[in-house]
């Protein structure tokens, strides 16, 4: 991270086998065999405040970070939407254009955080959202996120969201009317 400010960075130790997809049914696809992406020659730095879009599409802008990404890849998959999954990547600074341009393409936006859902960085992305998006929602806005009680690591499975749970609320967000 090249930045002449004080910055935190949140390492996501989920991924640390291999890329998590939130079933807990069934392993993470280890990095081996994991598709290869893009990988530039020599130096290369990754905007800080620059979200990336890593699934285009029409119905539905799904904004999340971290180790829910592939999360939403696979509940977006598994559900059928023609999802557009945001990876916001900074918290601070917000790449807000990217985020209200893919939500007045689709009209339709759910978020996804580990945080709980009270006071998670989830309220501040939805009144972003809200903010400069109401006049083209078709839907209420949906936050998927961790449950309101203090981490039990004992029910990870259960806290975090899972593919199932950001499942429902893909469907949710696409029957409202």
């Amino acid at each position: 991270i090249e930045a002449d400010d004080p910055i935190i960075f949140f390492e996501p130790k989920r991924i640390y086998n291999g890329p998590f997809d939130g079933d807990p049914d069934k392993a993470a696809l280890s990095w081996a065999s994991h598709p290869k992406g893009e990988v530039p020659e020599g130096y290369y730095t990754v905007p800080l405040g620059k979200a990336e879009i890593v699934e285009t599409g029409d119905e539905l802008t799904i904004i999340t970070y971290g180790t829910l990404v592939h999360v939403a890849q696979a509940a977006a998959k598994l559900t059928g939407i023609d999802a557009e999954i945001i990876d916001v990547r900074t918290l601070a600074p917000l790449d807000v254009t990217t985020l209200v341009d893919s939500v007045n393409k689709t009209g339709r936006c759910l978020i996804a955080h580990e945080a709980t859902r009270f006071s998670g960085y989830g309220s501040e992305l939805a009144a972003t959202i809200q903010e400069h998006c109401f006049w083209n929602l078709e839907a209420p806005i949906e936050r998927v996120a961790g449950w309101d009680t203090p981490y039990p690591h004992a029910f990870e499975w259960q806290y975090f969201p899972g593919q199932k749970r950001i499942a429902a609320g893909i469907r949710k967000v696409m029957e409202a009317e």
